[in-house]
C-alpha cells in the first residue's frame, strides 16, 4: 500500500464531473472572447526562473538534473513560458495575441487552503495592447467566468488597483524607498498585524510616520483618488490614475463596472506587474486568500529577449475556484451522470450494442454491459451510475420485436418496437412512447 504523495490530489470520476464543468465553464468564455488554446511543457529550464526571479526561487521549484545533465524544472507559473512562446514567434503573430490554457503546476511550498503543491489554473492572456481596452476586457472575461459558474456579485469581489499609483506615492517621500520591497509589504497587508506591516514599510526605507501617511493614501476611495496627484505633486501617480479611470470606464462598457472595487491596498507581489492590478476575494471572506490575481506586465516579453511588447491577464486557480463554489452554494452535486443504460439478457450483445451505438450518435452518455453480469447486478450498476433511463434488451423482449424502456427514477416501463428505437426522438423516454 502506497501513501500518495503531500501536496498531490487524486480526483475520483464523481469529483472530476464536477471540476470538468468549472473547467469548461470558465475556458468557454474565453473562447467566446476570442481567446485561443495552448499547449505548453511541463519542464522549463530552471534559469528561466533563478533569472527572473532570483536563486532562492529553487527552494520552491521542484527542479532537478535530467539525464543529459539539463538543470530543470517543473513549471510553477505559465508566464515565463507564454513570454518565451511569444518571443519565438513575435514577428509572424498578429497582435494582439489571445490565449488561453489550463494545466497543472507544480511548486514545494506549504499545504494550506486551497493551496497545494500540484494546482491547475486557467492562464488568460493578451499581448501586444497598451489600451485600456485590454485591462477592461481581461476584468470582463474574469467577472463572466465567475457569473457563468453561478456566482453573483454577492460572492465575490474583485479589487482593482496600479502599481504605478504606488510607486509613485512611494517616490514622493523624501526618503530612499526600495519599491520593490514596500510593495510587497502592501500585499501582505492583510495577512500580518499592523506592527508587522508598518516594520516591512520601514525596512524598505521609509520612517514610521512616512509609512503611517503613506497606509493612510491607500485608504483613499475613488472619489478621492484624483487628489493623490495634487497631493504628492508626482506626475507619475497623475498619470497612473488617469490610466485606472479609462480601465474602469471601459470595464462599464464592458458591463462588468459594478463587480469592480477600487483597492490601492491591492498590490500583487510578484515584481513583473507593472500597471493595473486586480483580486478576486470571496464576499464573505470564508475563503481566507485570494481566489485569484491578475494585472498588467508590460516588462516581461522585453525581459526575455523579445521587442517590448505590451500584455496583460490573470490566472483563475481550480482549487480556490472550488472553495468559492461551493461557499456559494453552486458547485454542482459530485456524482455520476448517465442518460442510458443498455441492459443485456441472454444472446442480444448485437442488437444491444446497436441500440447504444444509435444513442451515442445522439450525444448520449450510454453504457452497457461488458462483464457477462446477471439482470441483477446489471440493474444495480445502473442505479450506481444514476442511469436516468435503462432499456433492457431481453431475448423474450426480441421474439417480440420489443425492448422495454425503464425511467429509473419514477420506476415506470413501457415495451417499444425495438425497429423504432431510439427513432426520430433526440432523448427517448418513457413517457414520448406512452404519448403515442
Amino acid at each position: 500500500m502506497y501513501d500518495r504523495v503531500k501536496g498531490f490530489r487524486d480526483f475520483y470520476p464523481e469529483e472530476m464531473a464536477a471540476r470538468r464543468w468549472a473547467m469548461d465553464t470558465i475556458e468557454d468564455v474565453a473562447t467566446r472572447y476570442g481567446f485561443r488554446e495552448i499547449e505548453t511543457p511541463a519542464l522549463e529550464p530552471t534559469q528561466m526562473y533563478t533569472d527572473k526571479s532570483g536563486e532562492e526561487i529553487v527552494e520552491e521549484l521542484y527542479s532537478f538534473e535530467d539525464k543529459g545533465g539539463r538543470s530543470v524544472a517543473l513549471t510553477p507559473e505559465l508566464t515565463p513560458t507564454v513570454a518565451r512562446m511569444f518571443v519565438e514567434k513575435q514577428q509572424a503573430l498578429s497582435k494582439p495575441v489571445k490565449w488561453v490554457s489550463t494545466r497543472p503546476f507544480w511548486r514545494y511550498e506549504q499545504v494550506q487552503q486551497g493551496r497545494f503543491r500540484e494546482f491547475y489554473q486557467t492562464n488568460v492572456d493578451i499581448f501586444g495592447s497598451s489600451d485600456p481596452a485590454a485591462d477592461a476586457e481581461v476584468l470582463a472575461v474574469a467577472v463572466d467566468m465567475l457569473t457563468d459558474l453561478g456566482l453573483t456579485s454577492e460572492d465575490f469581489e474583485i479589487r482593482v488597483s496600479h502599481r504605478d499609483i504606488l510607486a509613485g506615492l512611494l517616490d514622493s517621500f523624501d526618503a530612499e524607498v526600495d519599491t520593490r520591497e514596500a510593495i510587497r509589504a502592501v500585499d501582505k497587508r492583510s495577512k500580518v498585524d499592523r506592527e508587522a506591516y508598518l516594520d516591512a514599510l520601514v525596512e524598505a526605507g521609509l520612517s514610521y510616520g512616512q509609512a503611517d501617511s503613506f497606509d493612510e493614501m491607500l485608504q483613499s476611495g475613488e472619489d478621492e483618488l484624483d487628489s493623490l496627484a495634487d497631493i504628492t505633486g508626482s506626475e507619475a501617480v497623475a498619470e497612473a490614475t488617469q490610466n485606472l479611470r479609462a480601465v474602469l470606464d471601459a470595464a462599464a462598457d464592458f458591463g462588468v463596472r459594478d463587480h469592480l472595487t477600487l483597492s490601492l491596498t491591492t498590490a500583487r507581489g510578484l515584481d513583473y506587474y507593472t500597471g493595473v492590478v486586480f483580486e478576486c476575494f470571496d464576499s464573505t471572506g470564508e475563503v481566507s486568500r485570494s481566489v485569484f490575481g491578475g494585472g498588467r506586465y508590460d516588462d516581461l516579453i522585453e525581459g526575455f529577449g523579445g521587442q517590448p511588447t505590451p500584455a496583460v491577464g490573470f490566472a483563475p486557480g481550480h482549487a480556490t475556484l472550488q472553495l468559492l463554489c461551493q461557499r456559494a452554494g453552486v458547485w454542482p452535486e459530485e456524482g455520476l451522470s448517465t442518460d442510458y443504460y443498455v441492459l443485456q439478457v441472454g444472446e442480444t450483445r448485437a442488437t444491444a450494442a446497436r441500440i447504444a451505438r444509435d444513442l451515442r450518435e445522439k450525444g448520449h452518455v450510454v453504457e452497457t454491459d461488458v462483464a457477462d453480469r446477471s439482470f441483477g447486478a446489471q440493474m444495480g450498476y445502473a442505479d450506481g451510475i444514476n442511469a436516468e433511463t435503462v432499456v433492457i434488451v431481453g431475448e423474450q423482449d426480441l421474439e417480440n420485436d420489443e425492448v422495454t424502456l425503464k425511467e429509473m427514477d419514477e420506476g415506470e416501463q413501457i415495451s417499444v418496437p425495438v425497429d423504432d428505437f431510439p427513432g426520430e426522438y433526440d432523448r427517448p423516454t418513457f413517457q414520448d412512447f406512452a404519448d403515442e
